[in-house]
């Protein structure tokens, strides 16, 4: 396993992740901004937030991106089609774990049992990212596949 390449192999298969997910939330699949939704975790500031969402979600794809590295190294061998399994375990639980945890430690957050006093200033994006969109759920997957898929080919040396 190529473990000098999995840090900038990371980088570049989160990078695609997230330019096809803002490409995506451009075009009107999705409304889901997460480097907004980072962001806000730190700052106020939309522009601000945007900016520091995305080098959040950087630093998280490194993490990531050692995780798919570690169970590549585990199985012997990197393949684009391990990579697009891996990426569907990935958002599997981005979906159905840690988006809609989410509310409860994000302070800009509204929750779901959330009433009208809420101050929060971002929807909770709720189950599988619906509260975003209908086509959110598929969006994702998409883009995590990718993620999935460019890391696998990227770690694939043999």
């Amino acid at each position: 396993m190529d473990w000098a390449g999995w840090a900038l192999f990371g980088l570049v298969a989160t990078a695609v992740l997230t330019a096809a997910l803002i490409a995506a939330q451009l075009a009107g699949l999705t409304r889901l901004d997460l480097p907004l939704v980072l962001g806000t975790l730190v700052t106020e500031d939309p522009d601000r937030a945007r900016v520091i969402g995305f080098v959040i979600h950087l630093c998280a794809g490194q993490g990531f991106a050692l995780g798919y590295a570690a169970a590549f190294a585990l199985l012997h061998r990197a393949t684009w089609w391990i990579g697009a399994l891996f990426g569907m375990l990935h958002v599997g639980i981005a979906l159905t774990v840690l988006l809609p945890l989410l509310p409860g430690v994000h302070s800009r957050m509204a929750s779901e049992r959330a009433g009208p006093a809420s101050t929060a200033v971002l929807e909770p994006p709720g189950l599988f990212g619906l509260n975003y969109g209908l086509q959110t759920p598929a969006v994702t997957v998409v883009v995590h596949v990718m993620y999935g898929v460019v890391l696998g080919l990227l770690l694939d040396h043999d």
